[in-house]
Formats: structure tokens, C-alpha cells, sequence
């Protein structure tokens, strides 16, 4: 078997809120690059990539020339490939545009290899388990209002999530106060059982964490974890965070490649190692993350992309949580099935999705 084609595109998904249908800002849009490998025997392995912006353009096209160096390569043989094309990309990585172009070539090839081998990607990976917890994301943000947060934090409770994230480093004349008391009206609104985490986005430098963090805390608020509480590569003041707070501390989805994540779980960062599928560098490279993070008796989440990350937080036997985030859902058909707080996979070879051709041809982009 040998790779005889690549094909991408270019969608514009919108950033909807399928979850509490609270949508932060109706007009904001996410653009995309899929991919498609297609084998000599008829196989086709899809992917995805994103981060790219206003040069998304220019990712669809290094997926393009990353992809043209697969053509007669054996899918099969994926550590192969991945030195192939760092070798081919010269000095344009470990980070940037090359990772997040070999992310999606590595996350096709891995649907290659479940369908030529007749398995999901969840068991051929280890099959820890079958379905994983997964929390509602996307819904709670700190754009809202508090009586819009409020509200939309109890339909979502009231759909059955036992997990759900919000966000605080509130916009506007915000204050110390303010932040413990939206954190506390929402916990109010869903109960003491439901997990709560929140993101601070990079927003806090290392003393206003503490501070606030504490603060919350002293407010009987309970959360599961703060995330990205200050800059995401300053492993020295995530750890300072740490070390003073109660609440554990997340993060990770901003790390690109294997090797930061060794600095950053040896300076004790982070409680939670959040991996990102297409920062990380692909299927590949998450799974290798998540075998170190096991090494230090360390549990492993995901960031967005919960159609695929599924497979991987269930694969391991350190992976906790799915960030479930629904901006996505309609691009694929056969997504795991949501079912009391859960994520249940099925045994549909590979990734055990498709895209739906009728999303294709509502977003692409015209070339």
C-alpha cells in the first residue's frame, strides 16, 4: 500500500455554541484546512489543521508541499514519514507553521493505518477504556454577561453535563471581587457536584493568580482546576502558582512539540497536562506526551477537537477529561456519541468519522 494523492481544502466553521446557545459573538468564525490522503488501494485518511489566521492560506499550502513528499510512501510506516518531512523542512520548525501542517498529515495517516487494519484508533492506540468523562466548553465565557453566564451555566446542567469550564480575567472594569463573585454565582447555579474548571487564558500575571486564585478559594467556590492562569511558556510563574494554590493548575494546549512539555512538567508547572492535537504535532506526538506525563504520575486532558481527541484520552491510562467543544461537530459524521456526561467510542475503524460533504460545500473557501 502507498500513498497516491493528497487533497486539502480550506472551510470557514462558524464559532457557534451548540451547548447553552449562548454565543459570545455571532459573527466570529474559525477558518480550517481539511485534509484528505488517499492510498493506491482505495483507502482515504482525513485530517485537520488550524491555528492559522490570516494565513491560513499559507498553512493550506505547506500542508500541500508536506503532503506532495508522501506521494509512494507507506502510510503504514508513520515515524518514517514524520522524519521524512522534518528533515524536509529544514530549520521552519519544531514549532510554528510545519507542526501545524504535519499534525494534519500525521492525524490522516493514523486514520490510514485504523482502516487498513480493521480498528479503531482508541484500541489500536492501547484501549484504556471505551467512553471518558467530558466537559462542556465554549459556553460560559467571560464576554457574557453575569446573568447570561448564570443562565447558560444551568442549561447546561440541566442537559446532563457533570462538567463544565468558564472563564474569569473579566473585560472592562473588572476587580478582584467581581471575578470571586461570577465565579460564585456560577457554582451557586449548578450545585456543589458538578465539576467546575476555568480558564484564565494568559491573561493574569503570576501575582494576580495567586491573589485571585486564593480568593476563590477562601470563597468555598471549588474548582477543578485553573487554567493558563499566566504566559503559557513561563514554566518558572506557573510553578510559583502552584505551589501557593490549593486548586490545581492545568495547561499546556500552547505548547508546541514534545520537548517543551519536558521542561514544563519537570519545573512541577502545571497538575494537568493539556495537550493540543494540532500544536503537539499530530497523533504521533500526543501520544508521547502522554507517556511522559504518566512518568510523572500526571493525568492528561485535550484541548478542543473532541471528534478526535476522544480516541486519544480514552487510548491512555492517564487521560482524564475530553474538552467537549461544538464548533466542529457539523464537519463530521460519526462523531462519539455524548451519553450522561460521556463519550462512548464506537469500534468504526480509524477515526470512525467522515466529513460531511454538505458542510464542505456550505464553508469552503473558494481557490
Amino acid at each position: 500500500m502507498k500513498i497516491s494523492r493528497i487533497r486539502s481544502q480550506i472551510l470557514v466553521m462558524p464559532q457557534q455554541d451548540p451547548l447553552a446557545d449562548t454565543p459570545e459573538d455571532t459573527s466570529a468564525a474559525r477558518p480550517i484546512v481539511i485534509v484528505r490522503l488517499d492510498t493506491d488501494d482505495g483507502i482515504e485518511g482525513i485530517g485537520v489543521t488550524f491555528y492559522g489566521g490570516a494565513i491560513t492560506a499559507s498553512l493550506k499550502r505547506a500542508v500541500d508541499d508536506l503532503g506532495a513528499l508522501t506521494v509512494g510512501e507507506d502510510p503504514l510506516r508513520i515515524e518514517a514519514i514524520v522524519a521524512k518531512l522534518r528533515t524536509a523542512a529544514g530549520g521552519s520548525g519544531p514549532a510554528g507553521m510545519f507542526t501545524l501542517a504535519l499534525s494534519a498529515i500525521d492525524i490522516a495517516l493514523w486514520d490510514i493505518r485504523g482502516k487498513a487494519l480493521n480498528q479503531p484508533l482508541w484500541k489500536l492506540l492501547g484501549g484504556a477504556r471505551q467512553r471518558v468523562p467530558t466537559y462542556a466548553s465554549g459556553a460560559l465565557r467571560r464576554n457574557l454577561s453575569l446573568d447570561e453566564v448564570v443562565a447558560a451555566a444551568g442549561r447546561l446542567k440541566d442537559k446532563g453535563f457533570r462538567e463544565m469550564k468558564t472563564q474569569l480575567a473579566l473585560p472592562g472594569d473588572t476587580s478582584p471581587a467581581k471575578e470571586v463573585e461570577r465565579m460564585r454565582r456560577v457554582r451557586e447555579a449548578i450545585g456543589p457536584d458538578i465539576k467546575l474548571m476555568c480558564d484564565i487564558n494568559q491573561r493574569w500575571r503570576v501575582e494576580q493568580a495567586i491573589d485571585i486564585g486564593k480568593r476563590v478559594e477562601d470563597a468555598g467556590v471549588g474548582l477543578f482546576w485553573l487554567e493558563d492562569v499566566t504566559t503559557h511558556d513561563d514554566y518558572a510563574g506557573l510553578a510559583r502558582v502552584n505551589a501557593a494554590l490549593a486548586t490545581p493548575i492545568c495547561g499546556g494546549e500552547l505548547v508546541y512539540g514534545i520537548v517543551p512539555f519536558r521542561h514544563m512538567i519537570e519545573a512541577r508547572s502545571v497538575d494537568y497536562v493539556m495537550i493540543d492535537l494540532i500544536r503537539v504535532g499530530g497523533i504521533t506526538q500526543w501520544m508521547k506526551v502522554a507517556g511522559m506525563a504518566e512518568a510523572f504520575n500526571l493525568p492528561v486532558v485535550s484541548h478542543v477537537v473532541p471528534e478526535i481527541h476522544a480516541h486519544l484520552v480514552t487510548a491512555v491510562p492517564n487521560g482524564l477529561t475530553v474538552e467537549y467543544m461544538g464548533w466542529m461537530l457539523r464537519l463530521f459524521e460519526g462523531t462519539a456519541a455524548l451519553e450522561n456526561s460521556e463519550l462512548v467510542l464506537s469500534d468504526r475503524p480509524g477515526l470512525g468519522l467522515a466529513f460531511r460533504e454538505d458542510a464542505i460545500n456550505r464553508f469552503k473557501v473558494a481557490s
